[in-house]
């Protein structure tokens, strides 16, 4: 693709050069790294849920105050998505993943001394917020690359790494604050994040050669050869006579072959210009973003199902704590239930994967069945009561959000939204549309708990935003067969317009033209004759 040649280009990285795509190779290093960033960057934000109540106690402040911590990091993560495509374009995918390493470590581990909960907005919604985006995005684009088959489901195999993250995570960051306090366990998590500056340094870029080669071999050579043969025997037809029948056998005006006209030039110069063939044609511009995706029908219905569903990703996580203490459970059973949740859901993405690694299957169908069911469970919660409703709630919760989470960013790449050639650019413009979902979602969620005093509310307006999502994706492939069937429309009367302005009328010859030709081949034939 553009984005990887332009990342060889860079001296200091050494890409991978494979005549196909691999479906493995190095691409198994990619895929634990990728396992690896999403336990550093969405593990640990949906984990952040264990130091709510502390940050509540200690800075005296609201639900809706201390969720907009992670709300401003959603946002920034998303809203920066366009500059993680722009810079891994321009530098490749290896630096600036370790770029957001850095930033992800210096925002949690600057946010462990905050003394308000303005300083939390600053360090680990902006600093921190940057550095998930650049760390996330850029990983499961060159991911993408490194598979074309088992794409769907490795994919969802090697982001099951925020499930085991939350997993592991809740109860040891809950046992820790007990030992050491609140602050230096976000600390500890800071330190540990530095992980993702080792998993950037593995991104190698790829390259595949095999266009390169296809485009030395054109097949307008022997047709060009087949003509200028045709006119050769031709004019030589009547005694070597030149007749001027070859203006209307060449290749321009032959009836059916207009269309060689219009076509590239480089083609053709391999039968006229023997000079100029050796000359290598100057490689287009890279786009750094390409915006084109928006004027796609199907990927503006896709990134509005991105915008509502992003609603029901984050605040049940943030909530099920807060909810399961408001029930009467304890703090060890709380962090029990987002475990379990956890665990659940790596499950729905390893299943989501090898499912929609059947073929043939059309993805973006079981997609839409995932997200109704998603909506089933949002709806479920306000219904459970004690510790083991709560726990069957979020085991289902967690398994249906595994399917969807684990593959509505890759499923950019399938030809029923944009297609890998365009995923770089689309999956910036897509995440970016999120952004503003991030930012409203858990406040508008803490909002609701705050005016009705209530959890369920928090679950009710998630699984209203899920339904909106699941409208809008239903009509990603209707769109998608539609805008194919009018471009295809217009390209047929494109093509016949160029070709009726092409073929012209037929070259005018004088009355007398065959008839001069026969003559000098009579009075020929009856001079040899006569001697």
């Amino acid at each position: 693709s553009k984005m990887t040649v332009k990342a060889v280009k860079m001296p200091c990285t050494s890409a991978n050069v494979y005549t196909k795509v691999p479906d493995g190779g190095w691409g198994w290093t990619v895929a634990f790294a990728f396992f690896v960033v999403e336990a550093l960057t969405y593990g640990i934000i949906k984990s952040f849920g264990v130091f709510f109540n502390d940050l509540m106690e200690s800075f005296d402040e609201t639900n809706s105050r201390i969720s907009w911590i992670i709300s401003i990091c959603v946002f920034v993560q998303t809203f920066t998505a366009p500059l993680s495509t722009v810079l891994s374009n321009r530098f490749g995918h290896r630096l600036v993943v370790m770029a957001g390493g850095l930033l992800v470590s210096a925002g949690m581990v600057i946010a462990s001394f905050a003394r308000s909960v303005v300083d939390m907005y600053v360090t680990i919604g902006v600093v921190s917020g940057l550095g998930y985006c650049l760390s996330f995005l850029p990983t499961v684009t060159i991911l993408s690359q490194y598979f074309d088959k088992r794409r769907s489901l490795v994919t969802a195999v090697a982001s099951t790494g925020e499930c085991f993250a939350v997993f592991s995570f809740a109860p040891a960051i809950t046992a820790l604050k007990e030992q050491i306090g609140w602050r230096y366990s976000m600390l500890s998590v800071g330190v540990l994040q530095l992980g993702i500056t080792a998993c950037g340094s593995l991104l190698r870029p790829i390259v595949i050669r095999e266009q390169e080669e296809v485009k030395a071999q054109p097949p307008e050579e022997s047709t060009e050869t087949k003509y200028m043969l045709e006119n050769e025997q031709t004019c030589t037809s009547i005694e070597s006579i030149d007749s001027g029948v070859d203006i209307t056998t060449s290749p321009s005006n032959v009836p059916g072959k207009t269309k060689a006209e219009p076509k590239s030039e480089e083609p053709k110069q391999h039968g006229q210009n023997p000079v100029e063939n050796n000359s290598t044609p100057p490689e287009p511009k890279t786009k750094l973003l390409d915006f084109s995706v928006m004027r796609d029908y199907s990927f503006i219905c896709y990134a509005f199902f991105g915008l509502f569903a992003t609603l029901g990703f984050f605040a049940p996580s943030l909530y099920i704590i807060p909810l399961s203490r408001s029930l009467g459970i304890g703090k060890d059973h709380s962090a029990y239930i987002l475990s379990a949740m956890a665990i659940a859901e790596v499950f729905g993405r390893i299943f989501a994967g090898w499912l929609l690694n059947k073929k043939p299957i059309r993805k973006i169908y079981i997609e839409l069945i995932c997200v109704i069911l998603l909506s089933v469970a949002l709806v479920a919660f306000p219904f459970a009561s004690g510790f083991w409703g709560l726990m069957i709630c979020s085991v289902y919760f967690g398994f249906m959000l595994g399917t969807v989470a684990g593959t509505h960013i890759p499923l950019l790449a399938e030809d029923d939204v944009v297609g890998i050639e365009r995923m770089s650019s689309a999956a910036g413009v897509y995440v970016f549309i999120q952004s503003l979902a991030g930012l409203a979602g858990p406040p508008l969620a803490g909002v609701l708990v705050d005016t009705t005093k209530n959890y369920s509310s928090a679950f009710y307006s998630c699984a209203a935003g899920m339904v909106l999502g699941a409208v809008f994706l239903a009509l990603v492939r209707p769109c998608k067969t539609g805008l194919c069937h009018q471009q295809q429309q217009q390209q047929q009367q494109q093509q016949q317009q160029v070709e009726e302005s092409t073929a012209g009328p037929p070259p005018e010859l004088p009355d007398d033209f065959i008839d001069m030709d026969i003559g000098k081949a009579e009075n020929s034939g009856k001079g040899s004759d006569s001697v």
